[in-house]
């Protein structure tokens, strides 16, 4: 009797029953996409890179010597940023990355939003926008900003633990936006949302280059190789800009 129960748990083991008795589930692979093509073309805006992603031509990235531009009075009028934050509805504990960071404008409003149980994650290409960051933090005493410089692929954030990622102004540059998307994907937790927030291209009113504007659909269309992403909300009552909300899709059971 003893004989025929040891052969009956080596059957359950080996037809999948593991889990029932104790085991863990195997690790899930990375789901896989098809990538789109990059196209480069000789004729272009003299504002881009040559490069484009789905018909879009990339910009080029704008230097820490403009970071100034980023503190500007005039930012509160053209953008209204309190309304933006607000929109977020971001609570205490999150933890929320600033990708394409800055000078830390909107870090920095994120920052006591949080709280002393969340973090917000400054990330940047550039060292010096990071600098920047970590000196105001010091000076202002504020404790819960953590500074991560990425690359031009991957912004270095923490898989699965981030709540929410926001991009100001700032994925019309990413010269490789498929491998960026992808990751940040990756980083967010199920229910965590990606805010794509973009100069309105449908508004000639708004004045910016053109290549550093962006229609929502567009946004939309390059969000297409992510199926577990999901287009929640869009909010245009912002003076020149839209906010394009995705979240990632809970698991399935």
């Amino acid at each position: 009797m003893k004989r025929v129960l040891a052969v009956g748990v080596v059957v359950a083991l080996a037809c999948g029953w593991g889990t029932a008795l104790g085991a863990e589930d195997p690790p899930k692979a990375a789901p896989k996409r098809e990538k789109p093509k990059y196209e480069y073309r000789e004729e272009h805006d003299r504002d881009g890179i040559g490069k484009f992603y789905m018909g879009r031509e990339i910009a080029h990235v704008m230097g820490y010597g403009a970071a100034g531009w980023l503190e500007r009075k005039e930012r509160i009028k053209e953008e209204d940023p309190e309304k933006l934050i607000k929109s977020l509805e971001i609570k205490e504990g999150m933890v929320v990355a600033d990708v394409g960071a800055g000078s830390g404008y909107h870090t920095f409003m994120i920052a006591p939003l949080v709280g002393e149980k969340g973090k917000v994650i400054a990330s940047d290409i550039q060292q010096e926008m990071l600098d920047l960051v970590t000196a105001k933090a010091k000076k202002q005493k504020v404790t819960n900003i953590e500074t991560v410089k990425g690359t031009a692929t991957d912004p270095k954030l923490p898989a699965g633990k981030v709540d929410l990622i926001l991009m100001v102004d700032v994925y019309h540059e990413f010269e490789h936006p498929f491998e960026m998307a992808e990751k940040l994907v990756e980083a967010l937790k199920p229910g965590g949302r990606l805010v794509f927030v973009e100069f309105r291209l449908e508004d000639d009113k708004v004045a910016i280059k053109l290549v550093h504007k962006m229609s929502e659909r567009q946004v939309l269309k390059e969000m297409t190789p992510f199926p577990e992403m999901t287009h929640t909300k869009t909010v245009g009552t912002l003076p020149w800009q839209h906010v394009v909300i995705f979240t990632k899709k809970e698991p399935k059971k």
